[in-house]
């Protein structure tokens, strides 16, 4: 795979930032801008037709950290035909948090970026529905970046969930 990789690297010389091949599989460390085109190459040039996943990574604190930005983007690629698997990791600003959607290129990916949206706040640009899919709409805060509260004192709780905590004493007698 390191020989397609290194052609990789030189046709997207301004994407690629950095290829990691001491891994289990390669990851390719990338900008943002031109982003879309190096993924659409690696979908339909090189076969790699299966989002396995995309996801969030928040890096506040995080002590091995070598780089500025505090999220990555990071996609999963499999290509069904050599067995072949891939990772891309886009990194993100936390004052530009947003990337761009791939999901004119899977469909899939409309869950995946709804889901990271929800839990880090990341932005998807030209997302067709980017809302809320696993907290409720009215939820305040992103639960899975490392400054998120663990604990809400009493005036905080959602008042939902405070309103169901109450119901279901009610409904035990309690």
């Amino acid at each position: 795979m390191s020989g397609w990789i290194n052609k990789l690297k030189d046709q997207f010389s301004s994407v690629v930032l950095e290829v990691q091949l001491d891994k289990d599989y390669p990851t390719v460390i990338c900008n943002r801008e031109g982003f879309l085109d190096l993924i659409k190459h690696l979908k339909e040039e090189k076969g790699f037709t299966y989002l396995i996943d995309l996801c969030g990574v928040d890096y506040l604190n995080y002590k091995h950290k070598k780089f500025e930005e505090r999220f990555e983007v990071v996609y999963h690629l499999y290509n069904l035909d050599t067995k072949e698997l891939i990772r891309l990791k886009v990194r993100i600003k936390e004052d530009d948090c947003w990337h761009y959607s791939v999901t004119p290129l899977w469909k899939t990916a409309n869950w995946f970026e709804r889901e990271v949206y929800d839990m880090f706040g990341i932005k998807f640009e030209g997302h067709p529905d980017l809302r809320r899919v696993l907290m409720p709409e009215d939820w305040e805060g992103y639960p899975l970046r490392k400054d998120y509260p663990l604990y809400l004192d009493e005036e905080q709780e959602w008042a939902v969930y405070k309103g169901l905590v109450e119901k279901t004493k009610m409904e035990r007698g309690k």
